[in-house]
């Protein structure tokens, strides 16, 4: 997917996605040194199709590359985080252990 399909929308504070006429979002709050991810929201006639991870490899991207943490409220992002452990490092060290990676 090309990037031009992700945004960070800062005013309405949350990266979003936009493929197959439909928008997926993962809302956030600036945190000190960190960005707290609190929710993923994917249609339902997009789900299953591998675009919510496509967003979480962009927001984790463009954190590492702010040299920031991600603190992973929502359960989806936690999820995704203990499947691709690589990541590890990007996470806050408290969220580290509460999600196991």
């Amino acid at each position: 997917m090309p990037d031009s399909q992700f945004t960070d929308n800062t005013d309405a504070r949350r990266y979003e996605l936009a493929v197959d006429g439909g928008t997926i979002v993962a809302t956030y709050n600036l945190v000190d040194g960190g960005v707290m991810i609190t929710e993923t929201i994917t249609p339902i006639p997009l789900e299953g199709k591998g675009h919510a991870s496509a967003l979480a490899r962009h927001v984790l991207a463009d954190i590492e590359a702010r040299g920031l943490k991600i603190l992973p409220v929502c359960p989806f992002f936690a999820g995704w985080l203990k499947r691709h452990p690589e990541h590890a490092e990007t996470v806050h060290p408290t969220y580290r252990q509460i999600i196991g990676v």
